[in-house]
């Protein structure tokens, strides 16, 4: 079965970084899309960023560009997401999904990251 476990979240406070990971298995990693979204209280779902099978195609959202960075390391089957310049509003549910952004099926619980001073 697929399985994505995401860990490294936290509280920070605005300005600090965090490096959420989210391990992937019960599927062939390596050709998989793979896609981050959060979820603050109160709100919809909201895309964060898509990175490609090889790691060399990225994009993000208007909200986070600049200061995430999406990536991946298909030997371990892992993928990350580099927080810098935290913002109290990036606090939220982080949670990763197979696909891009037009569909990204997420399949674990996530990650709470919250920013606050």
């Amino acid at each position: 079965q697929v399985q994505l476990v995401e860990s490294g979240g936290g509280m920070v406070h605005p300005g600090g970084s965090l490096k959420l990971s989210c391990v992937a298995s019960g599927f062939t990693f390596s050709t998989e899309y793979m896609s981050w979204v959060r979820q603050a209280p109160g709100k919809g779902p909201e895309w964060i960023s898509t990175v490609d099978t090889d790691g060399g195609g990225t994009d993000y959202a208007d909200s986070v560009k600049g200061r995430f960075t999406i990536s991946r390391d298909n030997t371990k089957n892992t993928l990350y997401l580099q927080m810098n310049s935290l913002k109290p509003e990036d606090t939220a549910l982080y949670r990763c999904g197979t696909g891009g952004r037009a569909r990204t099926l997420l399949w674990g619980q996530g990650t709470q990251v919250t920013v606050s001073s």
